[in-house]
């Protein structure tokens, strides 16, 4: 079973995206903060990551270079999900190591769309 690690201070995003993964059948792993998740995926591959492009007290780019230093046994399919359609940041964060973007909000279609990327791509 596929496992999807949502990274977000939202409660409400984070039930959203789990009951949708959830639906598709992904296992699915949340975290209201950077510091929470790492404890977790010190144990946990994840195959794919929502992470939120802006979590209070926090620079996310920076989370998700630090992020691709982790060992994992695979590597994760790491989205970035911003509510702005400012593509500089975007771009920043893929420079940072973030595979693609996603735009709040999202729905089960779009988020199905993108997971057909993800396997065209692979």
């Amino acid at each position: 079973m596929q496992h999807c690690f949502i990274i977000d201070d939202s409660e409400i995003i984070r039930k959203y995206a789990r009951l949708i993964f959830e639906g598709l059948g992904y296992r699915v792993s949340e975290s209201e903060s950077p510091e929470a998740a790492l404890p977790r995926l010190a144990t946990e591959t994840p195959d794919i990551m929502l992470i939120d492009w802006r979590v209070p007290g926090h620079d996310m780019q920076v989370f998700i270079t630090n992020l691709r230093t982790l060992f994992f046994d695979k590597r994760p399919y790491i989205i970035y999900v911003t509510s702005e359609g400012d593509y500089g940041d975007v771009h920043r964060a893929l420079k940072s190591g973030a595979d693609d973007f996603l735009l709040k909000p999202f729905n089960r279609g779009i988020i199905e769309m993108k997971l057909q990327d993800i396997r065209l791509a692979a």
